[in-house]
């Protein structure tokens, strides 16, 4: 069992960043590779970016690319989402994720673990 815990959100003007956190205990190989996610209202959870903890290369949505740089500190406990230049496409709900169970990494059907979210509004 993984438990996850989202902070960090908010409303910021366009142009703006925040950074976002996880912070995650359980189970350390359910917590290997991780995620963010993100809902806006009236669609569908998408994939942001994820990362593993070996030190693998991270991967990013296309919409964030060169913008969002996901991290985590040294103990691994804690997931992080820097996110610069924020649009106001960019606003949703904010998940985190763990318990990867295989397959395509962007779907979040293959992650068995959730935090509840933090908002993110960007105004324009």
């Amino acid at each position: 069992q993984v438990h996850l815990g989202e902070s960090g959100g908010g409303l910021v003007q366009a142009g703006g960043s925040l950074r976002l956190s996880c912070a995650a205990s359980g189970r350390s190989a359910s917590r290997s590779t991780m995620g963010w996610f993100r809902q806006a209202p009236g669609k569908e959870r998408e994939f942001v970016a994820v990362m593993t903890w070996s030190g693998g290369r991270p991967y990013y949505a296309d919409s964030v690319k060169g913008r969002f740089t996901i991290s985590g500190d040294n103990a691994g406990n804690t997931m992080y989402l820097q996110m610069n230049s924020l649009k106001p496409e960019d606003t949703g709900v904010y998940y985190c994720a763990a318990g990867f169970a295989g397959g395509r990494f962007q779907a979040d059907y293959n992650y068995n673990s959730w935090g509840q979210g933090t908002q993110v509004t960007v105004s324009s």
